[in-house]
């Protein structure tokens, strides 16, 4: 058993490294090449990623309402680790906080400007930005994590499996999975991870970078990136070596904290009624159309079936290069729930809370927009996506204050995500232990800081898109796999309480 898992760490390891030197050394070729595999993906297998994404969702939430629900992910008398607010905040900040805060007005902004069809500008691709919005941030992302999170937790807890993915697939090749095919599923669930992170932490990057530069007179540009991803290394790294219940644990309730503060100011520092309004109506318009949004890709109209690759499918790809993370680290916090309360708290607190989010960041943003014709989107379009959090800040009362506390709320969103993601990698490349050495932590702490610097260095944010539609695409399958080896796993066992 320590020979395989001496395997997946070390070939881990060295195509992260084989990736990163090809990028440092030719960065043009490495992007055109990676361009280029970005958009084969897309064009050719968007039907994928939206079924996939979508029968993920329904098949969780057939768990979640079937006679498998009352099943404990632990023995009967377990009792969960950690308070539902903690869980909540754990799973929260791993899970997308620093996309909220770099999409939350950017998205809406540029849905409006540029809806998926028909003309922009207008009440009805405001409505189209905020639906949209809610869609890409809704129930299939975090239906993508509880599938991951749910499968892991039971095996581990209930079977006594070690905390591999891996594992999950004993109930359909048995001891095979302590072999070559088990090693494979456990190396691309690790690749997937270190670029799904990346990708993530070079958001981070850049939009910090892009708020000094809009509030000071620091250059936004990839030297100040580099710095910031330099210290936030740092502070992540050692906040890695406090464990889960320390560091991880409190920057998290921290996370939450702040978010609250900045939601709450903008709420009512901006229009309160409109943007309930706002949160009521494009809650409705998401259910309504969530099926019909759920299998779109236009195939008789080019222009939007563009729209759907660049937006859904991408988003779709980031959820599930994300998925070996954050249901990894979920499925970590959550021993002793039972699998309807696991679902459904996963599922539908994070989505709600999401849809919040956009109203009160995108609803505000539109409402300036609209209303007193600001220019957010030529700010957005001159300076760069990342200006967007900051651009409207300014143009609320104490906007400087509201922008220094995004930038500090980015970097603890930075260091709480690259925390967990050193956690999980130690998880997955040791063996599933549940207390990955110090030594490991750090180890994959400089590889995904690199691999964000490299993609940044070699592309920007298109590097970053392009990083997790191509590691997302073998995971997809194994999720696929993953979901009837769940299914077979629990058909076998009769419900207990």
């Amino acid at each position: 058993m320590k020979k395989q898992t001496n395997t997946v760490f070390i070939v881990s390891l060295l195509i992260s490294i084989v990736f990163i030197v090809i990028g440092f050394l030719f960065p043009e070729e490495f992007q055109a090449r990676a361009t280029t595999v970005q958009n084969f993906l897309q064009e050719k297998f968007g039907w994928f990623y939206l079924l996939s994404a979508t029968s993920f969702l329904i098949f969780v939430l057939y768990l979640a309402f079937s006679k498998f629900g009352k099943i404990k992910l632990g023995e009967p008398d377990d009792k969960p680790e950690y308070s539902t607010i903690t869980w909540f905040a754990m799973l929260f900040s791993a899970g997308m906080g620093i996309g909220l805060v770099f999409w939350g007005v950017a998205e809406p902004i540029s849905h409006f400007y540029t809806p998926p069809s028909g003309e922009g500008g207008n009440a009805a691709s405001a409505q189209a930005a905020l639906r949209y919005s809610f869609f890409h941030w809704g129930l299939h992302p975090w239906g993508i994590y509880t599938l991951i999170g749910l499968s892991l937790a039971y095996f581990k807890f209930r079977k006594g499996a070690p905390g591999l993915i891996s594992a999950i697939f004993t109930p359909l090749i048995g001891d095979k999975v302590n072999g070559p095919i088990g090693k494979t599923i456990d190396i691309i669930a690790v690749f997937a991870t270190i670029f799904g992170v990346a990708t993530s932490l070079g958001l981070g990057a850049v939009q910090i970078s892009g708020g000094l530069s809009y509030v000071t007179d620091i250059a936004n540009n990839f030297t100040t990136q580099l710095i910031i991803i330099a210290v936030v290394t740092v502070l992540f790294t050692l906040s890695a070596q406090t464990g889960l219940n320390k560091g991880i644990k409190y920057l998290s309730n921290l996370n939450i904290i702040l978010a609250v503060i900045l939601m709450l100011f903008l709420l009512f520092a901006s229009s309160t009624n409109f943007i309930m309004d706002v949160f009521v109506q494009s809650l409705g318009n998401y259910l309504q159309y969530l099926p019909s949004m759920s299998l779109k890709l236009s195939p008789f109209r080019p222009s939007e079936a563009g729209w759907i690759q660049g937006w859904t499918v991408f988003y779709w790809a980031w959820w599930i290069a994300w998925a070996p993370f954050v249901g990894t680290f979920i499925a970590r916090v959550s021993k002793g729930r039972t699998i309807r309360e696991f679902i459904l708290g996963v599922l539908l607190v994070p989505t709600l809370f999401g849809a919040l989010w956009f109203s009160i960041f995108g609803g505000a943003a539109l409402h300036l927009e609209i209303f007193n014709n600001v220019g957010l989107n030529k700010i957005i379009t001159d300076k760069g996506t990342e200006i967007a959090l900051f651009a409207l800040f300014e143009n609320l009362p104490f906007g400087m204050i509201m922008s220094l506390l995004a930038i500090f709320l980015i970097s603890t969103f930075f260091i709480t995500s690259a925390d967990s993601a050193t956690f999980v990698l130690g998880m997955q490349t040791r063996h599933g232990r549940l207390d990955p050495s110090s030594k490991t932590k750090f180890i994959w702490g400089m590889v995904i800081a690199a691999a964000a610097a490299i993609l940044l260095y070699s592309g920007g944010l298109e590097a970053l898109q392009t990083a997790s539609i191509i590691a997302a695409f073998p995971f997809a399958f194994v999720m696929i796999f993953m979901m009837v080896a769940l299914q077979k796993a629990l058909s076998e066992e009769k419900p207990k309480s």
